[in-house]
């Protein structure tokens, strides 16, 4: 395993992470539980996961996750040293009336949300604090997950950042949480977060974590200066693009009980002909060099620069060794100029 500093944290991150929302509707406890072990035994030291997790969230399995692994933390006490854990709290609902399981759908980022929210995943996990601590998505209207356009809303209701600052800070000074970062974040409120906690003495974020893949690489045209320039680092989540980047699905597929069959029957981000164009032509790409397609798409991510940690999602460990063998695949000048080429003519299919 390779590991690099995670932003200005100075806490080193394994280059692949543990993703963990698949647990609790596709992996039951002792499914987890055999991925955290393998996982450790392969040098990964981060594990990732968040209070509405597993996704999609509902309200009978909600917070599932944090708890598997706080009964695995329980149990392994003295592994807790080895492990640097990350959780999220959620943002506000998207739609009017969403997610009223969590805290009667009033998730914002205030005060009472985000100490109500932390000491929940605390007391869930089984730890007395948090490596890093994550706004789960902005309390702002924003372009996030797959809306591409800004779209210039108000919401009268959205919590100033130096105000949920401030509040990290606290929790920060109790030893509650180590650092902070935030998550499906744009360029621009990364710039405010780092602005407001120079301006007020508050703990800077160390990290954004946002979709990047073969797929999606808009982090590329704004986000990833700011790892080389400020030191907030990409815990780059979905680099399989919810496993579409295996090629299981290619030609309508949906094999017995995979994520698009089982639990996002009506997701269709990476349905598009684009999307399916550009996952046929990486899919070729790594059949002709003998890898497996995952090893190719994981190996593009982890090896730029500004990417701190890629987040793999897997139901099997099966799937996890597959993934975990990225770490020793070296593209050479011929595959990253296949896949250069495969992305000039399909750029970004699914952001």
């Amino acid at each position: 395993m390779h590991y690099r500093q995670l932003g200005n944290s100075g806490i080193n991150v394994s280059v692949l992470g543990l993703g963990t929302m698949t647990w609790g509707h596709q992996n039951t406890e002792s499914d987890a539980h055999q991925q955290i072990e393998l996982a450790l035994a392969e040098g990964v030291n981060l594990i990732d996961t968040a209070e509405m997790y597993p996704t999609p969230t509902r309200g009978d399995t909600w917070r599932t996750t944090e708890r598997y692994i706080g009964n695995w933390l329980g149990a392994n006490r003295a592994r807790r040293a080895d492990i640097v854990l990350a959780s999220k709290i959620a943002g506000p609902a998207r739609e009017p009336g969403g997610q009223l399981h969590i805290r009667d759908g009033l998730t914002r980022h205030d005060r009472r949300n985000i100490v109500e929210a932390l000491d929940g995943s605390l007391k869930r996990l089984q730890t007395d604090y948090l490596d890093l601590y994550q706004l789960h998505w902005p309390d702002r209207p924003t372009n996030f997950f797959d809306l591409r356009e800004y779209p210039y809303a108000e919401d009268t209701q959205s919590v100033a950042i130096e105000e949920t600052l401030s509040v990290l800070a606290d929790q920060v000074k109790a030893g509650k949480i180590r650092h902070i970062g935030v998550s499906n974040e744009t360029a621009w409120g990364v710039a405010e977060f780092l602005k407001q906690s120079e301006r007020l003495g508050l703990p800077n974020i160390v990290s954004i974590q946002n979709p990047y893949s073969l797929l999606n690489r808009l982090c590329e045209g704004g986000l990833a200066e700011f790892t080389h320039r400020e030191g907030v680092g990409l815990l780059a989540y979905s680099p399989l693009a919810f496993g579409t980047l295996t090629g299981k699905y290619l030609g309508g597929a949906r094999p017995e009980g995979s994520r698009l069959t089982s639990v996002y029957r009506t997701f269709n981000r990476y349905d598009s002909p684009l999307a399916q164009e550009a996952i046929a032509g990486y899919v070729d790409i790594a059949r002709e060099h003998d890898l497996t397609p995952a090893q190719l798409a994981l190996a593009y991510v982890i090896n730029k620069p500004f990417v701190a940690s890629a987040l793999t999602g897997q139901t099997s460990l099966v799937q996890l060794r597959d993934n975990l063998s990225a770490i020793n695949v070296s593209l050479s000048p011929e595959i990253l100029a296949r896949i250069e080429a495969v992305h000039q003519r399909v750029p970004n299919p699914a952001p």
